[in-house]
């Protein structure tokens, strides 16, 4: 069943930005941009927190959630104990929420209108797990060029 694949799927990309996360070796570097870099990872990962616990756990799971889109984006130096916390979170939302997703739920129309046009919830839960994916793939990179160790003398 696709909400079986979709759950793994999330799981997966969610532990693996989590993985990102503590990987960093330097913190402050979560918070760091570079020419052509526009977002740093920790601004990512409070989009993406932001962007399930809205677009799955609120509309889909019927969880209070207020969404700040803005604060995404321009919140810096939360610590990463918190960018962890809110992880792991989103995490267990997104996973209970399609655990309890009817299958025929997939079918219909998304609640809300995110595109010019009307899609079904199937396809837009599709669009947020590649969504993820895009993002994780950012913060991976980012991480690489922007936490680098010094060198071993």
């Amino acid at each position: 069943m696709l909400t079986d694949t979709l759950r793994q799927l999330f799981r997966r990309d969610l532990h693996r930005l989590h993985q990102e996360i503590t990987q960093y070796h330097h913190e402050e570097n979560l918070w760091l941009t570079a020419p052509g870099i526009a977002n740093p990872a920790g601004n990512l990962c409070l989009h993406l927190v932001g962007n399930l616990k809205t677009y799955i756990g609120a509309e889909l799971g019927g969880v209070a959630y207020t969404r700040q889109r803005d604060l995404e984006f321009s919140a810096k130096h939360v610590p990463r104990a918190e960018l962890l916390r809110q992880l792991t979170e989103t995490t267990q939302l997104v996973d209970h929420t399609l655990r309890h997703l009817p299958a025929s739920r997939l079918a219909q129309e998304y609640p809300l209108l995110i595109f010019e046009e009307k899609t079904s919830t199937e396809y837009f839960l599709v669009h947020l797990a590649t969504h993820l994916a895009y993002h994780l793939g950012q913060v991976n990179y980012h991480r690489r060029l922007l936490d680098a160790q010094p060198a071993k003398q």
